[in-house]
């Protein structure tokens, strides 16, 4: 009988491609792939281990498969991921139930893990991060219409409060034509939407060519047939150049959506955060990228409670969200992490103080998309299906301006015809729910 295999990815969708290239190579080695992990003979947990809160999801996860093999439900558990690299071997002392707990840098060799772990030993392997495969074929877990397309792996960046270089290593690009090459073959299988990302996107190719590659990259994408939407993730503010505004500016491919994570507004607060800038750069930039590029979305990322961030500094960064009025936003309370330099900074700021101050941002952003869902009633958007909601008896999607599991959602129903899952429509806008769209496909303009 053929060893069932399943896999759990947590965190980030870096994690998930990284996820997606052991899925293939287990299925071309003969195992049988299980979609529930909780069915499996083998089940392996690629883990986060960026934040606190992600840290303890993966714990979490892991007690539960541990659980199951005292039960006898599963017989093996393998840990991989972020928090493997992180902990390596303080992991398996933690949970001994773990047959296996491999470094980022041994995602390759999972063939030789399972082989090892079904002799019934126990394998502790963690080699140079460097080596974990930054190409290669891969079984994809996301819908069947959208990829992403891992651009770099690793940071140079070294933000203060940021274990992620300590964890996946120094920035490294992938050669342009092999990434060509990948987003070619993702859309020969019917990908039509290819979300670009990496640590730092706007770095692709410093170390490859010298300099930033990105809109270079882009232009080259963008030639590829049958290729509907193409978005940029984790773009840095002090690497958004002319050149490439230019071609977003111009190119009909790109959505007009820039992942603009600025963690902050305060230029001494940023400074300490090994982060560039200050509030009147940031508005500079800001009102360029929406002079070049018109109608753009911009989603950022915000840090409360940094050490020593004074209440006079929240009020400016909470003045400044409410001036600027991002059109997407996610605010997270400071985790104090070990081993990076901000852990080890005076002036530590009460875990509540820090929780109350990204809340009372969330509450100011809500009604900035009210107010801005609101502005969308009666316009008429394009949206791609993603899928058919039984209970609210509606087809849901995503439009250009949302970024798949991350931003809203578009709520619509389809009076003249049955819709599948990669169907791109024109959708009128009736109505708007919190974070949400609500509305009617227009068969006036449909695909």
């Amino acid at each position: 009988m053929p060893v069932k295999i399943g896999m759990v990815s947590l965190g980030c969708n870096k994690n998930q491609v990284d996820a997606e290239r052991m899925l293939y190579k287990i299925r071309e080695a003969g195992y049988t792939l299980v979609a529930d992990a909780a069915l499996a003979d083998i089940s392996i947990i690629n883990t986060c281990g960026f934040i606190e809160s992600a840290k303890q999801e993966a714990i979490d996860t892991i007690l539960e498969f541990a659980e199951l093999k005292k039960e006898g439900r599963i017989k093996k558990i393998i840990i991989t991921g972020c928090l493997a690299e992180r902990y390596k071997e303080e992991v398996h002392e933690l949970i001994p139930e773990a047959d296996a707990v491999i470094g980022i840098g041994c995602n390759g060799d999972i063939i030789d893990v399972l082989d090892h772990v079904l002799a019934n030993e126990t394998v502790l392997r963690f080699d140079d991060k460097m080596k974990l495969p930054m190409t290669g074929e891969r079984i994809r877990t996301t819908l069947p219409f959208f990829s992403y397309l891992k651009i770099a792996e690793g940071c140079s960046n070294c933000c203060t409060y940021c274990a992620i270089p300590s964890i996946r290593g120094k920035f490294r690009s992938v050669p342009m034509e092999e990434l060509a090459a990948e987003a070619e073959g993702l859309v020969d299988r019917g990908v039509r939407e290819l979300n670009i990302i990496a640590q730092d996107s706007t770095r692709y190719g410093e170390d490859l060519y010298g300099e930033s590659r990105l809109p270079e990259l882009l232009e080259r994408l963008c030639k590829i047939e049958n290729l509907k939407w193409i978005r940029v993730l984790y773009c840095y503010p002090e690497r958004i150049t002319d050149r490439l505004l230019d071609v977003m500016a111009r190119e009909d491919k790109i959505v007009k959506y820039i992942d603009l994570p600025i963690q902050h507004c305060d230029g001494d607060i940023l400074k300490k955060m090994n982060r560039h800038g200050d509030e009147e750069s940031l508005r500079r930039l800001i009102e360029k990228i929406r002079g070049k590029i018109p109608g753009v979305v911009i989603r950022t990322t915000l840090i409360t409670g940094f050490p020593t961030e004074t209440e006079g500094q929240f009020n400016a960064l909470a003045e400044f969200v409410k001036d600027v009025r991002f059109d997407r936003l996610g605010c997270f309370a400071y985790s104090e992490e070990e081993g990076t330099r901000a852990a080890e900074m005076d002036g530590q700021i009460d875990e509540d103080i820090r929780k109350r101050r990204a809340d009372i941002i969330m509450e100011q952003q809500q009604l900035i998309m009210a107010s801005k869902n609101s502005e969308m009633i009666d316009k008429t958007v394009e949206a791609v299906t993603e899928g058919y909601d039984r209970y609210g008896e509606c087809y849901f999607g995503r439009t250009a301006a949302d970024a798949p599991d991350i931003d809203g959602k578009i709520f619509f129903t389809s009076p003249n015809r049955k819709l599948v899952p990669g169907k791109f429509v024109r959708v009128k806008i009736t109505e708007m729910l919190d974070y949400d769209l609500i509305g009617v496909v227009d068969d006036e303009f449909a695909e």
